[in-house]
């Protein structure tokens, strides 16, 4: 028999379950000696720091060494392993892993539904763990915790079968050397099984309008409180279900390199719609492409695109005497657009980066172009000013770009964004100060949390000597943009990550 899951994958053969019951049925030995107690406040971190852990399992090596478990499975487990132990990035961790051990497709593709599946719903996989387990998530081994995370998704958001997402999460409890804990596992497992994802969605479904949203699309509260202040309540799960989609590869064709039609005929892909020198690739691996060994195109998302023309179309008063500046540059994919566009018209760009290795990959990635790489803070330049046109792509909380990274919307803390606020304000500060009267300053964030967007540009315009310009007619014809100058993107409106970018331009007497 073979069954599917949410995304059609079969799961049958190396999937099936390899239980070695006489009766084909897992052995059921919960463990009923704690009382219940479903509390799960602290992090996984935060507890180990309390009270260590260990487990025999060694993450980071041959997912072959669990040789007991069908090796998708093992391949998701350690990527959740180590994401969750070692502070890992599951879209570098995986794509690694696959490319080493020469993962078949079917595996791959098993991998890699299960592993960022789990970790884009590990708030809403926790809560069902915490509801149906004898001790709190807090006390349970780190190994036997993730183990029992890709199970639940298995048997909540797949079409996996439950007998064999219950008996492979018990082997591989078994196989990193947690023997003891098989019953344990066994008996969250079945009484996870038996309860439907309807109703535990409904069971464990918080009030209030927001958080209930939140908890159906697997976020943060606070993060779909911020969205909902700039796109309203109506459209609040539309963009939260859009984070939980894989995005489309976008590529850019260089100026003076390649067009955009070239590009997708070579490509086989599709020009895109707001920016003309982006190309929507149907699928594969980028880096195989000819055209990006080349360096004739690149990876880069089409919202970045449209700010880093946006910088150079927008209208300076004067004459443009080519000195441009990209204030925080690393890692450098705007730099090289813009440094096309600058070698096209005769201009020079001095890209600054605070961080010396960001510094060194900019240099790689504009090699050939006109740009200069500096490794400085940007608040504190010793660069000359003057400069026709500034771009602050300021360092932000990435809540624009939550699909990109399945496990971040779970890492990332409201607390940070008083610090970045500061932060992002010294930067347009510095940014007003380096540009020539005329001259043109784009500030942009991948965020559309309005501490980072608004509050920072109605600030700048209150006290600095600048005005405001209409960045939506250097967007590319993107409807729906905002009620403001400025725009903002969405994932679920444009098909970009969720940037924003406002143009200001400083006063000719200041």
């Amino acid at each position: 028999m073979t069954t599917e899951n949410s995304h059609g994958l079969a799961a049958s053969g190396g999937f099936r379950s390899r239980s070695n019951k006489k009766d084909g049925k897992p052995e059921h030995a919960p463990d009923n000696r704690r009382k219940a107690n479903n509390g799960h406040g602290k992090s996984n971190r935060q507890a180990r720091h309390k009270q260590p852990r260990h487990t025999e399992y060694q993450p980071g090596g041959d997912p072959r060494q669990l040789n007991t478990i069908d090796l998708g499975r093992a391949v998701a487990f350690d990527v959740v392993y180590r994401v969750d132990t070692q502070d890992a990035y599951a879209n570098l961790v995986l794509p690694k892993m696959l490319r080493d051990f020469k993962i078949k497709r079917r595996d791959s593709a098993f991998a890699t539904e299960i592993a960022y599946g789990t970790l884009r719903n590990q708030g809403v996989i926790d809560k069902i763990i915490a509801a149906s387990a004898t001790r709190p998530l807090t006390d349970i081994d780190p190994g036997v915790l993730n183990a029992l995370r890709i199970g639940t998704y298995q048997l909540i958001y797949t079409r996996v079968d439950n007998y064999a997402a219950v008996d492979s999460t018990v082997n591989l409890v078994d196989a990193i050397g947690q023997e003891k804990a098989k019953g344990f596992t066994n008996g969250v497992m079945r009484k996870i099984s038996r309860t439907t994802p309807e109703k535990w969605f409904e069971k464990l479904r918080p009030v209030g309008e927001i958080p209930a949203i939140a908890f159906k699309h697997s976020h943060p509260e606070w993060i779909a409180e911020s969205f909902a202040k700039v796109l309203g309540i109506g459209e609040l799960a539309e963009a939260l279900e859009a984070d939980s989609r894989r995005p489309a590869v976008h590529l850019v064709a260089r100026p003076g390199e390649i067009t955009a039609e070239e590009l997708a005929l070579m490509t086989e892909g599709e020009e895109g719609k707001y920016s003309p020198y982006a190309v929507y690739l149907p699928g594969g691996d980028p880096g195989r492409l000819e055209a990006v060994r080349d360096g004739l195109a690149a990876v880069q998302d089409e919202g970045s695109q449209i700010i880093g023309r946006a910088l150079v179309e927008a209208p300076v008063i004067g004459t443009d005497n080519g000195r441009w500046l990209d204030l925080c540059a690393g890692p450098g994919g705007k730099a090289a657009l813009i440094g096309c566009l600058a070698r096209i018209d005769g201009a020079s760009v001095d890209a600054v980066e605070i961080q010396p290795h960001r510094a060194e990959l900019i240099r790689k990635t504009v090699s050939g172009l006109p740009v200069t790489v500096h490794n400085q803070d940007g608040r504190k330049l010793t660069l000359t000013p003057g400069y026709d046109r500034v771009l602050v792509d300021a360092p932000c909380s990435g809540l624009g770009a939550l699909r990109r990274r399945p496990e971040a919307r779970w890492r990332k803390q409201e607390s940070d964004i008083a610090d970045l606020a500061v932060l992002q304000y010294e930067l347009l500060e510095s940014a007003v100060a380096m540009t020539r009267p005329g001259g043109v300053i784009v500030y942009s964030t991948c965020s559309p949390d309005l501490r980072e967007t608004r509050a920072i540009v109605d600030k700048a315009v209150k006290l600095l000597p600048i005005e405001e310009l209409d960045a939506a007619e250097l967007s590319g014809g993107m409807p729906k943009t905002g009620e403001h100058k400025s725009v903002q993107m969405w994932p679920h409106r444009h098909g970009t990550d969720a940037m924003f970018f406002a143009v200001l331009r400083k006063n000719e007497n200041s």
